[in-house]
């Protein structure tokens, strides 16, 4: 099978193939047939939840999703016997994170969503890594999830999780790490937070000195997959003409940031 191959590829560039989620770990009725994909950070991955198991490949690739992702699609789609037609809907990572990689992504998914002629499912990727790290780790209730992705230009973007469901506890929001740091102190019982991402790793985060910190945490597919099925069974799938990315940084922010930036 062959999607649109737009890029040759010279040598296999997954790191991994594997079922993963079945559909009583997910607790969600699985009837669908769903590819995900994220390009939100150095990271380029895809996964397919298709007859009740989902099946995931990552590669980090800082710089080339243009290249990696078409191939890695045709790869997972062609290892499960799918075809783009068999897809009920395409999920992404709707953001925030990398300007380019979101626009990466998204437009990606519109091509094949538009020649499928199916829906799409924006999923939130700082919630995926709060998933994510619930697959990787034990927490209990009462250690909620700070998340925060390195926004660049010393800021971050962040959200509050709860940790055994995964839901936001706050909006999300970019943001100096000092006011990420002011929000935790003002939540009392900072020890208790696990700080999630590699936006940790500003010295105004690391003075908080968490006891639990896992900065090696980022957005990936098969996560954003696991959402994405719960969406699709609430209902909640949109047009592929509404898809959106989410920057939360604004152009006039950024434009303004880009005029303090230039040498003078």
């Amino acid at each position: 099978m062959l999607l649109y191959r737009f890029y040759e590829i010279c040598e296999n560039p997954l790191t991994f193939l594997r079922p993963r989620l079945p559909c009583s770990v997910l607790k969600v009725k699985v009837m669908a047939t769903i590819l995900a994909v994220d390009t939100s950070s150095d990271a380029c991955s895809v996964a397919l939840m298709h007859d009740g198991e989902c099946f995931s490949l990552s590669v980090d690739a800082p710089r080339e999703h243009t290249q990696r992702l078409l191939p890695m699609i045709d790869e997972l789609l062609s290892s499960r016997g799918v075809a783009l037609a068999e897809l009920d809907a395409i999920a992404y990572g709707r953001g925030p994170g990398s300007f380019t990689g979101l626009r990466i992504g998204l437009g990606i998914v519109q091509g094949l969503a538009f020649a499928a002629d199916i829906p799409v499912l924006p999923i939130s990727t700082l919630q995926a890594m709060a998933v994510t790290a619930q697959r990787l780790h034990d927490f209990t209730a009462e250690q909620p999830l700070l998340v925060a992705l390195d926004a660049r230009m010393s800021e971050v973007y962040w959200g509050h999780f709860d940790a055994i469901t995964a839901q936001p506890l706050s909006d999300e929001y970019v943001a100096a790490p000092s006011n990420l740091a002011d929000y935790l102190c003002a939540q009392g019982n900072v020890g208790s937070f696990v700080g999630l991402g590699p936006g940790w790793h500003y010295p105004e985060l690391q003075a908080l000195d968490l006891p639990i910190e896992y900065q090696d945490i980022t957005p990936q597919a098969e996560d954003i997959l696991t959402l994405a099925l719960l969406e699709w069974n609430a209902g909640r799938a949109i047009a592929v003409e509404e898809a959106q990315p989410t920057y939360l940084r604004d152009s006039v922010a950024w434009k303004k940031r880009k005029r303090i930036r230039k040498p003078s």
